[in-house]
């Protein structure tokens, strides 16, 4: 289930609206709606935020854990089913521990500075997009031939099913 999906059935499980929601954390309405709708992620300021008014833990949101927080979050080296997990099963622990540090560090170039919640989260977006699109890239084009050929072949097969 995405980062979406887990906030937009968390949130009417709870019976909120979006409005009520961004009420209670502070954030646009129109922010809520593409978080849910257009699988855009938050930073993590704002996953807190939402995590709190929602009373669950960041952690569910993200990877799929139970709201007690069972300290397999996104740092714990554990695959999920959320952005990480998803990027963990496709380049592995050292490719979803560097799209980590990718928005840690673009996360730090931020601080302090005037754009505002939504532009933040398009600019985050856009990063990991790029990120996946040179990953991807470089995967095809560094790697062995006969790894390249029995991926695209599983990738052709999945998508015949």
């Amino acid at each position: 289930m995405t980062f979406g999906e887990k906030l937009k059935e968390t949130r009417l499980a709870l019976d909120l609206s979006q409005a009520e929601l961004a009420q209670m954390t502070g954030l646009s309405e129109r922010s809520l709606y593409t978080y849910e709708q257009l699988g855009i992620i938050p930073r993590t300021g704002n996953i807190r935020k939402i995590a709190e008014a929602l009373g669950v833990s960041a952690a569910f949101l993200m990877d799929g854990e139970d709201s007690a927080g069972s300290g397999t979050g996104a740092g714990s080296g554990q695959t999920g089913s959320g952005v990480m997990g998803d990027i963990e099963a496709e380049f592995g622990k050292k490719g979803a521990r560097e799209a980590r540090d990718v928005l840690a560090r673009a996360g730090a170039l931020l601080a302090g500075g005037d754009l505002d919640d939504e532009a933040k989260d398009v600019f985050f977006q856009a990063l990991m997009e790029v990120y996946l699109d040179s990953k991807r890239n470089a995967r095809e084009k560094y790697a062995p031939a006969k790894y390249r050929a029995s991926r695209r072949k599983k990738g052709e097969d999945s998508v015949q099913r």
